[in-house]
């Protein structure tokens, strides 16, 4: 059921997008499944295809589906993510970016001081693994374990992990220009290293106030950094 903000009425185009995530929903579908096409669910809601593309754009723009050429419409890779992306979100600053490392440390020290607690072998496996994504540098290939969202992984709430994987997907660009501005690369390892070891200790005390001292360098570094706004 959509709702309305100050008594507005949803659009027909928003009204779409519930039906359709509904469509999703209630077929059982995931990531990379084939949706019907916009004419198919044209038909089906007795409305003009234009209508229903207006709808799947909307969509697109947030991940939840995603068009393939000459091949048709997909379940989005963000579909099940409890954050989704502003598709018309304002340009990048340095006060937005401060901002990002704020909400990261309300959530990360706590974050891993669970995962300290609850650590099992398998996930601590892949912790150990992400720490090396501290030496990719800046523009390098893409690391295929991002270590803080393996260190949300080691606390055994997978809801957890999808709210920061979800916050780092929407806010990516600010999290680009965090990895170029504290782009001490040994240093990075370093500090993971750290936390790495107070999780695999069992020590939550410690390993959330290495946590903690890590993003704390980070925001140091972007405070004291020339930081130019961006579009």
């Amino acid at each position: 059921m959509s709702y309305s903000i100050g008594g507005a009425p949803p659009s027909l185009s928003d009204r779409l997008t519930e039906s359709i995530l509904e469509i999703i929903r209630a077929g059982g579908l995931g990531p990379g499944d084939a949706i019907p096409s916009a004419r198919e669910l044209a038909k089906r809601f007795a409305i003009t295809t234009p209508t229903v593309r207006e709808a799947l754009r909307k969509l697109e723009a947030t991940g939840a589906v995603e068009f393939r050429h000459g091949s048709g419409t997909y379940v989005g890779p963000t579909i099940n993510n409890v954050v989704l992306a502003n598709p018309h979100r304002p340009p990048i600053t340095k006060e937005s970016v401060l901002q990002l490392i704020s909400a990261r440390l309300v959530l990360e020290p706590a974050i891993a001081a669970q995962s300290a607690t609850a650590r099992q072998p398998e996930n601590l496996e892949r912790l150990e693994a992400a720490v090396t994504n501290a030496l990719v540098p800046p523009g390098g290939p893409a690391f295929a374990l991002n270590f803080h969202i393996e260190l949300a992984a080691a606390s055994g709430n997978p809801l957890l992990e999808e709210v920061l994987a979800s916050l780092l997907k929407v806010r990516v660009r600010e999290q680009q220009q965090i990895r170029a501005l504290y782009d001490n690369r040994e240093r990075d390892h370093t500090e993971h290293q750290a936390i790495t070891a107070a999780v695999r200790a069992q020590d939550p005390e410690r390993a959330e106030r290495l946590t903690r001292e890590h993003l704390d360098n980070i925001r140091r570094a972007v405070e004291a950094a020339d930081f130019p706004e961006l579009p």
